[in-house]
């Protein structure tokens, strides 16, 4: 779809601790400020979802169950989401793509978080998907400027890489093992995705990067393409 955009925007994001409120707003007035694009949102369960989750598995849930609380709490923040920005948005939260779709005729910011359960995935293998299907590129903003090469928060030395085609970024999401509620820059099923259907993605970490991007100007975080 024309002028159309997916955001992946982490729950970290949302509700690092306490609900983010000065973040928030911004968000909506970068969106707010963008007129002539449609967007829809993925909400990420963040730390909010990984409770549930680690409480779920101390109480012997297996991660099919845990991975379902995970999609309950991204649906909780979509919802959230929706009813903060008001009436430039969705009121029901789609559980497929074809109402995303349909919602993003009428709406010029669709919120939704996961769609359904699928094994092995993650917010941002949603977004993936959608962005496959609308046919549009694929932004993700996560707690990190964009991709490195390795967890910048435990090896200072670690390397920021600007720019990386989808072929070697998959290389390095496929050693990251998978986990219910898992915390990287883009999980294995978003980067297959992106491969497969060669989905231009944008790995950043503030709005102003965001910004830029929808501008076309020059930005700092990370460009998966060929």
């Amino acid at each position: 779809m024309k002028n159309t955009w997916v955001i992946s925007l982490g729950g970290s994001r949302i509700i690092p601790g306490e609900v983010d409120d000065k973040f928030l707003l911004k968000f909506k007035q970068l969106i707010s400020s963008h007129k002539s694009q449609r967007f829809v949102v993925v909400t990420g369960g963040g730390s909010t979802a990984r409770k549930y989750i680690l409480a779920l598995k101390k109480l012997g849930k297996k991660t099919k169950a845990q991975s379902k609380e995970g999609i309950a709490i991204t649906r909780l923040h979509a919802e959230f989401m929706a009813r903060f920005f008001g009436k430039i948005t969705n009121e029901e939260i789609p559980t497929n793509m074809k109402k995303v779709k349909n919602l993003l005729a009428k709406n010029r910011v669709v919120f939704c978080g996961a769609l359904r359960y699928r094994r092995k995935n993650t917010s941002d293998g949603t977004a993936a998907k959608i962005a496959s299907y609308l046919q549009c590129p694929f932004i993700n903003l996560t707690n990190v400027k964009g991709l490195y090469s390795s967890d910048p928060t435990k090896n200072k030395k670690a390397k920021f890489i600007s720019k990386i085609t989808w072929k070697d970024f998959i290389e390095i999401a496929k050693k990251v093992k998978y986990k219910a509620g898992q915390h990287f820059v883009l999980d294995q099923s978003a980067a297959k995705t992106i491969q497969d259907k060669k989905i231009t993605t944008y790995l950043v970490g503030s709005l102003g990067a965001i910004d830029k991007i929808l501008k076309n100007k020059k930005f700092i975080g990370t460009l998966i393409s060929e």
